[in-house]
């Protein structure tokens, strides 16, 4: 048995969990239920049915799919296959879909009639995409991949090696064109036993996913950690506040998985008061640091363990987490997971001593077989048989791991080095302030300065000026803003993550110090 369990492929996990737990329901979807034996049915028909229409193993198939039970079906039904999914961010413009259409060189799209609208314009510029299924807006089988679930018949078993490709992620392109990562089978079911045991999962939870299928996210923890463990998936839309407690209430949600922004504002929403919220058993937050200040008022208010954890698409998803049943350090993204290996590692590419900042560096059966068509960029990214993250964070004396902002997004002002988590952390402190995101904007002296935007809490209007006294009261001079932008919502992720990158390039009004 490997660190991955008994499991050579994701279709071989499938299979097995069908058999192990034919009738429990394995997915809750709005008055949907799905049980392990109908996912295995309805995925081993979508593989005949490729299978039909001469996809090959190997074969790119593109899912362009809100979070909807067919994205599950159409993701195992091509792995089953021996295909690699390539599922695109359902937010992306016509010319970015297609983008990830052409690079990755996908055969076949699966997407809703909304979505095809926005990808059509392009089609005639995309060479290698041959077939086109169109996913039915009412729900129901038989009125819902009709085109694939027609017909069928046998196919010959594929042998899915553990070092096969079972899908591209595309990265979010913040430092030119996107990436595609490509995640192995191996990938997938090391990191998801890590996750599993790290969080003590079993076939009594339900995990509640509210973060889009197209991310690993949704992919590892909220899909394939159920499916690991024999337990359930409860999969909403889209996420809001309001249904968030009406769905953890209605199916006796034990856990979920968000980003700082969502805890934000499920703290600061009324509806919590009217739900039982007590089949919690622990939330995950990760995909940006979790201010403290946030982690204790909801802690405190919804008497809920939140695990923090780290991981990134090139290290399929999870690398470090808060352990469950041992000390946990607020504010720490937490210990490497088991068989996983992490440093911090110095200009050099050498290990940092204790207490040093360096990047984020990550080594293990997880990380990704590399970037699709990119041999440069692979080359760069997994330099000495590590992973460099160009995230930048610290280890203290007991191996915990702290992050203290992105490389790329360390402010250099007069030749000192800011990191804008730790302004940030201060920032959330504050009284008026609902979110904060510190960035470095051009300065003609001293190469950058330190811009805060401020997003305050409803009913509040604090001064800019107030803020920056604030800031001059607990922060060393040359850390403190300059500048504060008040607005009334950032620009975000699919995730929730805030985008610093166009936080930077908006023409914001200025003046305001």
């Amino acid at each position: 048995m490997t660190a991955s369990g008994p499991f050579r492929s994701i279709p071989t996990l499938l299979r097995r969990q069908a058999e192990r737990f034919s009738s429990k329901t394995f997915l809750f979807f709005k008055e949907q239920e799905v049980t392990y034996r109908q996912l295995d049915e309805r995925t081993e028909r979508i593989a005949q049915n490729l299978a039909r229409f001469k996809i090959q193993p190997g074969d790119k198939v593109a899912l362009f799919l809100p979070n909807m039970p067919e994205f599950l079906f159409a993701f195992f039904g091509a792995l089953k296959r021996g295909a690699v999914a390539v599922p695109i961010n359902t937010q992306l413009k016509g010319e970015e879909a297609a983008y990830i259409l052409e690079n990755s060189e996908s055969r076949v799209l699966i997407t809703t009639p909304a979505l095809y609208a926005i990808i059509e314009p392009k089609r005639a510029a995309l060479p290698s995409l041959e077939l086109l299924f169109l996913v039915g807006e009412r729900g129901g089988e038989g009125k819902v991949f009709s085109s694939l679930y027609v017909g069928g018949g046998a196919r010959p078993e594929e042998k899915i090696r553990p070092e096969d490709p079972a899908a591209l992620i595309y990265t979010s392109g913040t430092t030119g064109a996107p990436k595609g990562v490509v995640l192995t089978h191996r990938n997938y079911l090391f990191d998801t036993a890590q996750f599993v045991e790290a969080t003590q999962m079993t076939e009594q939870d339900r995990f509640l996913c509210i973060l889009p299928l197209f991310h690993v996210n949704g992919q590892v923890v909220t899909t394939l950690g159920p499916l690991f463990s024999g337990g359930s998936l409860v999969l909403m839309e889209k996420f809001s506040p309001k249904e968030f407690f009406v769905a953890l209430e209605r199916f006796r949600a034990t856990a979920f998985s968000g980003v700082p922004t969502i805890y934000a504002m499920l703290l600061h929403a009324e509806a919590a008061k009217e739900h039982d919220l007590s089949s919690l058993r622990f939330c995950i937050c990760g995909a940006a640091p979790m201010p403290v200040e946030l982690f204790q008022k909801f802690e405190e208010k919804f008497n809920a363990f939140i695990l923090e954890g780290y991981g990134l698409s090139e290290g399929t998803c999870v690398s470090s987490v808060n352990p469950l049943g041992g000390r946990r350090k607020i504010g720490s993204i937490g210990l490497s997971l088991r068989d996983q290996e992490m440093k911090i590692s110095n200009d050099r590419d050498e290990a940092a001593p204790v207490g040093e900042v360096g990047e984020i560096a990550v080594r293990g059966e997880n990380v990704m077989a590399g970037y699709f068509k990119n041999p440069a960029a692979t080359e760069e990214a997994l330099r000495g048989g590590w992973l460099h993250t160009g995230d930048l964070g610290y280890r203290d004396e007991e191996g915990y791991f702290f992050i203290v902002g992105r490389k790329k997004e360390m402010i250099i002002r007069g030749g000192e080095n800011v990191y804008p988590k730790e302004i940030e952390e201060r920032l959330y402190r504050h009284p008026d302030i609902l979110e904060a995101a510190v960035v470095g904007l051009p300065d003609p002296v001293w190469g950058e300065k330190v811009a805060a935007f401020i997003i305050p809490k409803p009913g509040a209007s604090p001064a800019a000026e107030a803020i920056l006294a604030y800031c001059q009261e607990h922060l060393a001079r040359f850390k403190c803003p300059e500048e504060v932008i008040f607005m009334e919502s950032f620009p975000k992720t699919a995730t929730g993550k805030i985008q610093k990158g166009k936080l930077k390039q908006r023409d914001h009004p200025r003046g305001e110090k």
